[in-house]
């Protein structure tokens, strides 16, 4: 019989001290207004500009009126602000609910910097709940929303396999921003930071077989409550593992097949992920946009209706044909997910706004004809930002057209003046246009907001 004696490095959990995650911890924990950059800092206006009119326009989904009932019987107890409903229940409740309605309609940003995040719809449901007990400046809100995009960003860097892997990233580095932007917004300290992220990452979930569904949008909800409920439990002493990233059993091996914990710290406190954010101006899945702007290029150059078109050629990146190839979508949700619909739409109404993914508008005649002479083709050479189609008239008449960098990435981003009509455009329905307005004139100023809560109560 053979026989060896363990050592300590045998054991799953065996500590690597790397010091990784404690150092992402304390740069966090110490990170102050006066440490961001202005490019940072005017991502986060137009962030929480962006974020806030998203989730205005997905407040009236019946999707949330399923979601709010249960919140609310769950508990009642007025604490946090449901956006866009003239209520508050509890904290974690408000923040669950105003992290769906924030990506239901999948028009919120996206970071593409090595991962695939929409990040204010957990970060900033979060912070609202937390705000709304007061105490805490616009400036505050704007440190602990930077914060929350380093923590989640680098996770998901330190994990290059992640989505690879079936995850869908804003359920899982969601909970890690959120955690760490809501441990900041509490001034906890270093170790407390390290804890906070370690109980958001050990709730870290959201799986990419929910697109389409009510539940994909329900992993930024609760990304949103996740982050709450670990700054809240670090807070009383709560702890966790303290290489909750790269240990041995820690997210970047057991959440991907590829570990790259070194990145977690790579330009720490020189490169701020929330300076490179994205915005969309379409309301689907991120992947699609390229597409999108050609096809409405397309249908610009050759003036010519549906019925005339004898074949469209999308030419795309190999992740959008994986993320998005449903071809006969019975529902919005689900025609946010088809290259196929969203090429018929964009050539159609030149659009791809909130009223291009309706039900109506999935199994719109028009639309399905069109998308039935749709071919998509992948291509890796192509970047994920990036398309090439092409059209042939039922005349005989070609054209085509190229899109090296989709609109609101950040090499083609989106003008304030762009974020900020879409803000109104999405929450006029249901605060006014006035109260919009006077809304953005708040973020475009709100490093001199004294009480994060008049943000707050501008859109309740």
């Amino acid at each position: 019989m053979t026989t060896q004696i363990a050592t300590k490095a045998d054991y799953g959990a065996a500590p690597l001290d790397l010091g990784l995650t404690r150092s992402l911890g304390a740069f966090l924990a110490g990170l102050t207004y006066e440490d961001l950059p202005p490019a940072a800092i005017h991502q986060a206006r137009r962030g929480v500009l962006d974020w806030a009119g998203c989730a205005l326009a997905g407040a009236r989904h019946p999707t949330i009126a399923k979601l709010l009932a249960v919140m609310s019987a769950l508990n009642d107890a007025p604490r946090a602000t449901v956006l866009g409903h003239q209520r508050k229940i509890g904290t974690i409740e408000a923040a669950t609910v105003n992290g769906q309605m924030g990506h239901l309609l999948d028009y919120d940003d996206t970071h593409m910097g090595g991962v695939v995040l929409h990040a204010s719809s957990p970060i900033l449901a979060a912070l609202f709940a937390l705000a709304d007990r007061g105490g805490f400046s616009g400036r505050d809100l704007v440190t602990a929303y930077a914060v929350g995009f380093e923590a989640g960003v680098r996770a998901g860097q330190a994990a290059p396999g992640h989505h690879d892997g079936g995850w869908h990233l804003t359920g899982t580095l969601g909970s890690i921003a959120a955690g760490a932007a809501c441990a900041r917004l509490l001034g906890l300290d270093a170790r407390q930071m390290v804890h906070a992220l370690g109980i958001a990452t050990t709730q870290a979930a959201g799986m990419q077989q929910n697109r389409g569904t009510m539940c994909k949008s329900f992993h930024a909800g609760k990304a949103a409550a996740n982050g709450v409920l670990a700054a809240l439990l670090a807070q009383q002493g709560f702890d966790s593992s303290e290489e909750i990233i790269e240990g041995k059993r820690g997210f970047c091996r057991i959440y991907s097949k590829v570990a790259a914990p070194e990145r977690l710290l790579d330009q720490l406190g020189e490169r701020f992920e929330i300076a490179r954010n994205g915005h969309k101006p379409y309301a689907c899945g991120v992947v699609l946009h390229p597409a999108i702007d050609a096809m409405i290029a397309l249908s610009r150059q050759c003036g010519a209706a549906a019925a005339d078109v004898e074949k469209i050629s999308l030419r795309v990146n190999e992740v959008a044909v994986r993320i998005t190839g449903v071809t006969e979508p019975q529902t919005g949700l689900q025609s946010k997910f088809s290259i196929y619909h969203s090429a018929a739409v964009a050539f159609i109404d030149q659009d791809a706004g909130i009223a291009q993914y309706t039900n109506e508008k999935a199994l719109d005649a028009n639309v399905v004809a069109l998308r039935r002479r749709v071919e998509v083709v992948s291509d890796a050479e192509l970047r994920n930002d990036e398309a090439r189609a092409s059209l042939v008239l039922r005349d005989g008449r070609t054209f085509d057209v190229h899109v090296p960098h989709a609109s609101g990435t950040v090499a083609n981003p989106m003008s304030d003046e762009a974020i900020e009509g879409k803000c109104i455009a999405n929450a006029t329905p249901l605060i006014g246009a006035e109260r919009a307005r006077a809304f953005a004139a708040l973020c475009w100023n709100i490093e001199n907001v004294t009480d994060a809560r008049e943000l707050i109560a501008a859109l309740a």
